[in-house]
This record gives structure tokens, sequence and C-alpha cells, in this order.
């Protein structure tokens, strides 16, 4: 494999965009129910746990981008590939395929669901995962730059939803915000860890990255993208607490589409199917991109033109998705996979980019042994 990649230059895109990368990637799926688990967790201190899962998505997001900077142009599979060497980093770039590919599995099997329960409840299963299938294949087969445009308009048409999160607040009963801390340290931090499904995606950096122009910006835009997400469900947090009692988040699956259920406008009844219909527009680009990685990582280890192994992995990916689940196996499934992400996504960065100094020093040492032998 080779480790540095040359993208023609058609191929790239302004660095500014990855605030919009990073952001539509953070909003997917996790945020329509995550404050209900959070509030399992940390109970009234829930918006304490939100902000320190933004810190730890800051803090993992900043070493990523760090273990980028390392090398001249390379992605993650090219890193893992020099650092680990050809065995070692070939299964790590496998499993983080089986990652991505897993991402796009669980945010469909979601949305699904969602749908089922909310609007369309005969609807089968096949018949919307091949509607979705559908649309990724058509960003995948127009490429990355065609990808980013629909990460671009999913964030920019979709900010009137937020607006429309004010409504609740004549509802609200601040008094629901107390007691503070009442909670422990520990069940704080575990809420932070419960934040794991919502916040993932910005990993997308570690694929995205040889595309992008401007390398000295990418800090910045990428610290600005998780900042505005961190903000947004600080802000959805706090309303949420505020307008539902402890006893009904416990029992409020999708807190935020329960949100939505509230707006009454005169010429719209159920304002959550609009909600939800419109919801399609934040989940492409999850699914999208998620997909580009994927396939990727695959080309790159095998040597494959991306767009045969996008459409097998697509065609693969389906079969899996016709399978009906339940919402049990759904809530396991779920359960699982943040687990999983929380030591890919939140831990390994940091043991990456430790290797990567290593391997710097290391040959550091030997080309300057080998300068003064030569001398």
């Amino acid at each position: 494999m080779k480790v540095l990649i040359e993208p023609k230059p058609h191929t790239m895109v302004n660095t500014f965009l990855l605030f919009f990368i990073v952001h539509s990637m953070q909003i997917g799926v996790g945020i329509q129910g995550y404050q209900r688990i959070i509030y399992l967790e940390a109970k009234h201190d829930a918006w304490i746990s939100v902000i320190l899962g933004g810190i730890a998505t800051a803090i993992v997001g900043f070493v990523m981008v760090k273990t980028m900077d390392a090398y001249e142009s390379s992605d993650l599979f090219g890193i893992q590939y020099d650092v680990m060497g050809r065995w070692i980093g070939n299964f790590l770039n496998f499993l983080f395929v089986l990652y991505f590919l897993g991402a796009f599995h669980i945010i469909v099997r979601n949305y699904i669901e969602v749908i089922q329960a909310w609007i369309f409840p005969e609807v089968p299963n096949w018949l919307l995962a091949l509607t979705l299938v559908y649309l990724v294949y058509y960003g995948l087969n127009g490429g990355l730059r065609t990808i980013v445009g629909v990460s671009f308009f999913s964030v920019v048409l979709s900010l009137w939803l937020i607006l429309m999160l004010a409504y609740p607040f004549q509802f609200a009963n601040w008094n629901y915000l107390f007691p503070i801390l009442e909670s422990s340290l520990t069940e704080i931090a575990m809420g932070a860890k419960q934040m794991t499904f919502t916040a993932i995606g910005f990993e997308i950096i570690l694929v995205i990255f040889p595309f992008l122009k401007e390398k000295e910006k990418v800090h910045k835009h990428m610290q600005l993208g998780l900042l505005f997400t961190t903000v947004l469900y600080l802000a959805l947090m706090v309303v949420s607490l505020a307008y539902f009692s402890g006893g009904q988040l416990e029992r409020t699956i999708w807190g935020t589409l329960s949100l939505f259920k509230i707006v009454r406008f005169p010429f719209i009844e159920r304002f959550e199917y609009v909600a939800i219909t419109f919801w399609i527009l934040l989940v492409l680009p999850n699914l999208m991109l998620y997909l580009w990685a994927a396939t990727r990582g695959v080309s790159r280890m095998l040597n494959k033109k991306e767009k045969k192994v996008g459409w097998i992995l697509l065609a693969i990916i389906y079969l899996t998705l016709v399978y009906p689940l339940n919402r049990t196996q759904i809530n396991m499934m779920n359960d699982y996979f943040a687990k999983g992400a929380f030591y890919l996504i939140f831990g390994y960065p940091f043991l990456l980019y430790a290797a990567v100094l290593i391997k710097k020093k290391f040959l550091r040492k030997k080309g300057g042994a080998n300068a003064e032998n030569h001398h």
C-alpha cells in the first residue's frame, strides 16, 4: 500500500468546508434521543455531561489532526500500515472498515425505526433501506466533492429546525433544572461516556485529511465544527431538562422528536412528521461519508478501483438491512456499537499518535547515526 497520497487537484475540497463536514457527521440519528440515556446516568446534571463530552471531542479531535500533521499527505489507512507494519496495520485497517460499515448499518436501522414508529408503520424494511441505499449510491457516484456538497446543504438547510426548538421554551419549567450537582462526579462522567454514540462522526478527518486544500487551517475549522455541535447539544439538553420532568425524560425514547411534537401551526397539525421526513437530509451526509471512508479503506488495501468496491459494499450492506429487528434488538445493537466506538474513537487515537511520535523519533535517531557514520 502506498503510504502517501497525492490527490488530484480537482478532487480536493476547501478546508472551510470541514466545519460543515464535522458538524453534519455528528448530527444524525443520535440527536433524536440522546437526552434519556444521559439523564439515566447523570440526572439533572446531564447538561454538565454534555459539556464534558464536548471537551473530550475537542481533545481527541486535536490529537487526530496532530497525527495527520505528522505526515505530508496520508490517511488513517496509510499511517497504520506505515507505523504498525503490513499485518497489524492491515488488521487495524480492516477493523476501521468494519467500524465505518457498522456505523452506516446502525444509522439506517435507527432512521428506519423512527420512520416506522412515527409515520409509516406498514412500509417494509427492504423498501425504506432500498430508498436510502439508492440515494447514497447517487452521492458515491459523484465522488467526494458531491458528498461534501450534500454535507454543506444539510447544515444550511436544517438551520430552521434549530429555531423551532425555541418553541418549547414558553412551556419550560426552569425549576426542573435544579438541584445542580446532585449526581456524583462518577455519574456525571458516565453520562459523558453515554454521549459517545451521539458525538462520533468527527473521526472522518482521519480519512478526508489528504483531500483538504489548506492544511494549516484544519485545526481551526475542525474545532469550530466540534464547538458548534456541542453548543447545539447543550442547548437542546437544557430545553429538554426544563420541559420534561425527570420521570417523563426516563420514558421518552426520542426526546428531540417529542419536542417537535409540541410545535403547532394553524396550517400543520403534526409538525413532527415534517421534521422526521426532513431528517433524511441530516442522515444522508453521515451515510455517504461513512461508506466513502469504508470504500477508501478497502480499495487502498486491495488496490482496487473505488467505484467498484463502493457498489459491492453497498450491495452487501443492503442485504444486512433487509432483516427486520425490534426495538430491544436495535437498542442492544446501539449499546454494543457505542461501547466499541468509545474505545476506538476516544481511546485509540492517543495510542496511534504515540506510535507515530515514537517512529519519528526512532527514524530521526537512525538518520542521525547514519549521517555520523557517513561523516
